[in-house]
């Protein structure tokens, strides 16, 4: 997530229900054994409410303490834990990994151990994508997710049904707000709507197709930002009116009264997750699997989203968020994005991107 400590929603005051129902849902609290567990996550306001709402909830409910360790959302993080494992450390015996990170991490080979399924029967509520395989089993079991999302200014423009609309130069002219880095999901979101999804980027013509229409939108783009803040502010200053923006920072913005609605067209919004991952060195698979299947528990998936502001890996249904609620961090339909071809194309997408935002 991208400066997730800047997610203040919960000064909205989230209901202590939660809480109560992710330890209930669990049942009677084992005797402590002094049993305990290293658990990485990416660090700020999102650090700090897992530790003030969802590992006491978990010690509550198992009798199993647990180490916070601070982790960056990125690559860093795999090459602390290869030097790590190189040195025969174990800095968290669970770490967030994004997609990416992981299929490098499996690719590398030997730095995560495989999980036992049997061994968290409430991951059976998630969708299997949500359960990264290699060759050496289930490594990866998806934590939580977040989306970038379609947003407009509801008093210039009414809400599109599709991302194409975004390509109307007669309502869109100089006036769009779109993210410059060439991985920000645009061209996810350009293959939903307009070619076979994420097979488009199997091939290098296929993904010049999809930059080639990005070049389309240039008349209608009146800023490429890099830095969050820049798109914020040029929503609220009304300089653009429409554009792809982070969904929980816009629903924020719009309770805080500035004009912007984030919207779930028919293509869907491009949507990322963290997973929880074992160390290939962790003695604590056992604790390790409690954990994972405490937090992908439809209450702790709850209790995250009211918490922290993450989109639930769950149904909305097996969980008691409301429509209010779960719409200010999740939606349908969600596109999924070309992990596998950001990691293996990356020069050549980079330099065919930077190439088109030049003019060349």
């Amino acid at each position: 997530m991208t400066n997730i400590n800047r997610r203040t929603l919960l000064k909205t005051g989230a209901s202590a229900a939660g809480l109560a129902a992710a330890s209930s849902v669990i049942g009677t609290p084992l005797i402590a054994q002094e049993r305990s567990l290293k658990i990485g996550s990416y660090g700020g306001y999102f650090e700090n409410s897992f530790k003030e709402h969802v590992y006491p909830a978990f010690t509550e409910a198992t009798g199993i303490a647990v180490e916070s360790v601070t982790q960056p959302n990125s690559t860093d993080w795999l090459v602390t834990m290869q030097q790590a494992q190189a040195a025969g450390t174990v800095p968290a015996d669970l770490s967030l990994y994004g997609r990416a990170t992981m299929i490098k991490a499996s690719r590398i080979g030997g730095l995560l151990k495989p999980l036992d399924m049997s061994t968290m029967p409430e991951t059976s509520s998630m969708d299997g994508y949500f359960i990264f395989e290699d060759g050496t089993g289930p490594i990866g079991v998806g934590a939580m997710a977040w989306f970038t999302a379609m947003v407009i200014n509801p008093n210039e423009v009414t809400a599109p049904v599709s991302w194409a609309e975004f390509w109307d130069t007669d309502t869109y002219e100089a006036s769009l707000g779109l993210s410059k880095n060439y991985n920000s999901n645009l061209l996810d979101i350009i293959a939903a709507t307009f070619f076979d999804g994420a097979s488009t980027f199997d091939t290098d013509e296929g993904i010049l197709a999809l930059i080639e229409k990005a070049a389309e939108l240039k008349p209608n783009v009146a800023l490429w930002w890099s830095a969050e803040s820049q798109m914020e502010q040029s929503m609220k200053n009304g300089d653009v009116i429409g554009g792809q923006y982070y969904l929980d920072v816009a629903n924020l913005m719009k309770a805080d009264g500035f004009p912007i609605q984030p919207i779930f067209p028919e293509e869907g919004n491009p949507q990322d997750y963290g997973s929880w991952c074992l160390s290939s060195l962790s003695e604590k698979s056992a604790e390790a699997a409690e954990f994972i299947n405490f937090a992908s528990m439809p209450a702790t998936q709850a209790l995250m989203s009211r918490k922290i502001g993450t989109a639930p890996l769950v149904p909305q249904s097996a969980t008691d968020l409301t429509d209010e609620e779960f719409s200010f961090v999740s939606g349908t339909p969600a596109i999924k994005i070309a992990y596998e071809a950001y990691l293996d194309k990356e020069t050549f997408m980079k330099e065919s991107w930077d190439k088109m935002l030049a003019g060349a």
